[in-house]
């Protein structure tokens, strides 16, 4: 059997966090939410997860601030990062795939399917960046 992978979702809405972990377990997957995003910074440092889900807007610490201290951080900086945001505005999108190099971009509402494909994409991607090291490593 296939080793289950780890998902963090920094959220600030006990219920997306509900939502995420039964569309996800659905798949085999280990979701651990978080509630905001200083927690999330602990969460992640302590389950050294496969993938984050990252909501921008959070009381505490903002999304982007969460997402530039994991980058900063030699132990999280690899971690793939998916935003999920109600910021749908197409110039957040631009700036989170592009200028702030995120994994994927997805705006609530979402569908079930939507969050999967997105999730089994970036893991899939990271999976190949790490072949493609080690590859390296060996040469």
């Amino acid at each position: 059997m296939a080793v289950e992978k780890r998902v963090v979702c920094i959220e600030d809405e006990p219920e997306m966090i509900d939502l995420v972990k039964l569309i996800l377990s659905r798949r085999g997957f280990q979701v651990v939410g978080a509630m905001g995003g200083r927690e999330g910074l602990e969460v992640i440092a302590r389950e050294k997860p496969d993938l984050v889900l990252l909501d921008l807007m959070m009381p505490d610490m903002d999304g982007w601030e969460v997402y530039q201290k994991m980058k900063a951080n030699d132990a999280t900086k690899n971690i793939p990062v998916i935003v999920v945001t109600a910021k749908a505005q197409s110039i957040d999108k631009v700036l989170g795939l592009h200028i702030a190099k995120v994994d994927d971009y997805i705006t609530k509402p979402f569908g079930p399917q939507e969050l999967l494909e997105s999730v089994e994409k970036v893991l899939a991607r990271q999976g190949q960046a790490q072949n493609l090291r080690s590859a390296g490593a060996d040469a």
